[in-house]
């Protein structure tokens, strides 16, 4: 089932994800319908916060990444056949250079900005099985990990701009959160409080 994307403004987006254990109700479903709306709205990524629950889980598939052409054979290779759930996941370290990436979110729509970020990140999760896991992931896995992973932090890729960036896009920000937008996918606005 498609979910609603929760919009800009809404406040389950600035919420610290509480950790969830097996007993969760519905994970399964859940998280397949977390699949289903991801790629409905041709994401790479998505928290839970994004569709209303404040809980420490997100999923990521980069194989859209795989086309640039910019990487090599071996980076597209990774890309292409990297499809996690992480559940409760902890970022133990970040390493390496910062390096700036045009970012978007599903719950910004219309938005793109350079984010910096550091290289490699060390985590460790729980998959959808509730086994442990731990790993170093660098470049644009741990770009897309690093995202989803400040969703359930209660961290938009906006509060990285600088302060004129912000106010540069301070009108942008309030239409969406009005449901001033279009958007090819189901959201739900903050000012509406209805989705459409």
């Amino acid at each position: 089932m498609t979910l609603s994307i929760v919009a800009y403004g809404d406040p389950v987006l600035r919420k610290k994800g509480k950790p969830i254990d097996k007993d969760f109700p519905q994970l399964k479903e859940l998280i397949a319908n977390m699949w289903e709306t991801m790629y409905n709205a041709n994401g790479v990524g998505l928290a839970a916060p994004q569709i209303g629950l404040p809980i420490r889980l997100f999923i990521v598939d980069t194989a859209p990444f795989a086309d640039d052409e910019e990487l090599t054979e071996e980076e597209q290779e990774k890309l292409k056949n990297f499809k996690k759930v992480f559940i409760n996941p902890v970022i133990e370290e970040e390493t390496g250079t910062n390096w700036a990436f045009n970012e978007g979110c599903l719950s910004i729509p219309d938005i793109r900005e350079d984010v910096s970020r550091k290289d490699t990140i060390e985590i460790s999760y729980l998959d959808e099985n509730f086994n442990a896991n731990k790993a170093s992931y660098d470049g644009l896995l741990a770009r897309v990990i690093q995202h989803e992973y400040d969703h359930i932090e209660g961290i938009l890729f906006t509060d990285k701009l600088s302060s004129l960036k912000k106010r540069l896009l301070k009108g942008k920000l309030t239409n969406i959160s009005k449901g001033k937008i279009n958007v090819d996918y189901k959201m739900r606005f903050p000012d509406l409080r209805k989705a459409r």
